[in-house]
């Protein structure tokens, strides 16, 4: 089971920054210990729970990069174009059958092996044949056109870190060092609740000042692309009891909990108190907008996330709180967020020492840059906010105010996730 140490509640008092939330998440989370095991095809997306050293080198043998002529260096012409004979042909498969005499030329193919004698390669584009031999131009450096072995990975480099999050890229590097199984962390098991009256489950009957939950929907699915199981709960009453009972009797089956809304201070937001009752909280005031405010716990040594209500508020804080959460908890190395830098195309006002998000659109300007648009309305609960636009400008604590034409950052929603 996957745990939060006590200790990461020692705090309160004045919002925290987004950055330090991140460093005390990575630090405070032990990472889940089962490890299975899985074939290759099936891995990409999983988390690698030991490094890989290559068994081989790759490429396992010195071979030709291009079509064309393999030759010694010792031979090469030096001011003038020069005939040689040609003494065979090696494809990619398959391997000469005889090695390169002096003052010979042997006919290559892109990935062969590179016949003994043989160190250099001409294109067959820059030759010419003449009847029974090949005219090779002045000119070419020694070793041109040549995959020496372990080019790419020499013989027992890591070539995949533990904690790697893998990659189609990754899932092909294992692929090409012989292996048909990875060993990786055992998927990630979340729980995951809304809260509130106000809400019914698409497909239900909905009363007149109800609503069709869909916190639940989004935050499901973004715990999937992060490779999670997921556990839908449905949705909590406004009743503290049975919302305690129902967090404490999720808790042993999973190693994290996931709520939506009820994090506030209102008299009907009962999250807070529910958690008292069977665990431990301290409501996480975070500066960072949208988002505020966000509560964090324990129940029974299983760490529990209370996102706002607000839709673009629970998108933004899932991916500042709840990722680096579930990468910490995967044992995942953590994949920083690095912004693009783009022109903004609008004026903005915000505080200072708070870490804001503005909704965007990108487009291209006259002279070939990045532009950023501002979506027209700024509203947490506006969910066609997210879907209308490309992503989030980043605006750091130190910013107050941006104007058209400054560099802003820009994170793109495909890279969220």
């Amino acid at each position: 089971m996957a745990q939060l140490s006590d200790d990461c509640f020692a705090f309160g008092g004045p919002m925290m920054s987004v950055d330090e939330a991140v460093r005390l998440i990575a630090a405070r989370v032990s990472a889940v210990a089962d490890v299975e095991t899985v074939r290759l095809a099936a891995a990409d997306g999983r988390v690698l729970a030991a490094g890989i050293a290559a068994p081989l080198p790759l490429p396992p043998f010195t071979n030709s990069a291009v079509d064309g002529y393999a030759v010694a260096s010792g031979d090469l012409p030096q001011t003038d174009a020069r005939a040689f004979a040609l003494s065979g042909r090696v494809q990619a498969g398959a391997s000469a059958q005889a090695a390169l005499k002096p003052g010979e030329a042997m006919r290559i193919f892109t990935g062969a092996p590179m016949p003994d004698g043989a160190d250099t390669v001409f294109m067959q584009e820059d030759v010419r044949l003449e009847h029974d031999k090949v005219v090779l131009p002045a000119g070419l450096k020694p070793g041109a056109n040549v995959r020496p072995a372990g080019e790419d990975i020499p013989l027992g480099h890591v070539a995949l870190p533990a904690g790697q999050r893998l990659r189609p890229q990754d899932v092909a590097l294992a692929a090409a060092l012989g292996l048909t199984e990875l060993a990786v962390v055992r998927r990630l098991r979340v729980a995951v609740f809304s809260t509130g009256d106000e809400l019914v489950s698409p497909g239900e009957r909905r009363a007149a000042p109800q609503l069709f939950d869909s916190n639940r929907f989004m935050l499901m699915a973004m715990l999937r692309r992060l490779g999670c199981d997921v556990s839908d709960l449905g949705i909590l009453r406004d009743e503290r009891t049975a919302l305690a009972a129902a967090l404490r009797n999720v808790a042993a089956a999973h190693d994290l909990i996931l709520t939506t809304g009820g994090v506030s201070t209102g008299e009907e937001d009962h999250v807070k108190a529910g958690v008292e009752a069977v665990g431990k909280l301290v409501l996480w005031r975070m500066a960072i907008k949208p988002g505020r405010p966000v509560a964090m716990g324990i129940i029974e040594g299983t760490p529990l996330i209370g996102l706002p209500g607000n839709p673009v508020a629970s998108f933004v804080t899932f991916v500042h709180v709840v990722r680096p959460t579930v990468l910490a908890l995967m044992g995942a190395r953590q994949e920083p967020l690095i912004a693009l830098p783009v022109r903004a195309a609008f004026t903005y006002k915000k505080k200072l020492g708070r870490r804001e998000y503005v909704r965007v659109n990108l487009r291209e300007t006259h002279d070939g840059a990045r532009e950023a648009v501002k979506f027209p309305r700024e509203g947490a609960g506006l969910l066609s906010s997210l879907v209308d636009t490309d992503g989030l400008v980043e605006l750091g604590e130190q910013v107050a105010r941006v104007e058209p034409g400054q560099t802003v950052g820009f994170l793109s929603y495909a890279n969220l996730m």
